[in-house]
């Protein structure tokens, strides 16, 4: 799926907070848990559980969250699509 700026900028205004109950709900439904979800987005961004749970309770938006986080330096490794994004493109 190519996407539009219009697109990119409503993507990056969504707050992660609005987001993350359907990151929950989805590892959920295929058999893995919410500490799981919470150990792989520790791995990504560099967040222990308390500064994620502050940045959800901030209601910062996706754009504000990678701003603030120390990707991982195999974060490139990652594939597949979320919200009609490629994360290696990403």
């Amino acid at each position: 799926m190519s996407t539009s700026a219009t697109h990119d900028q409503r993507m990056a205004q969504m707050t992660f907070a609005s987001v993350y109950p359907m990151y929950v709900a989805k590892v959920e439904k295929k058999g893995r848990s919410k500490e799981e979800l919470n150990q792989v987005i520790t791995w990504l961004t560099g967040f222990n559980d308390g500064k994620l749970q502050e940045l959800i309770k901030e209601k910062v938006t996706f754009d504000t969250f990678f701003q603030r986080a120390s990707l991982h330096p195999h974060a490139s490794l990652i594939t597949g699509m979320i919200c009609g994004y490629r994360i290696e493109e990403i």
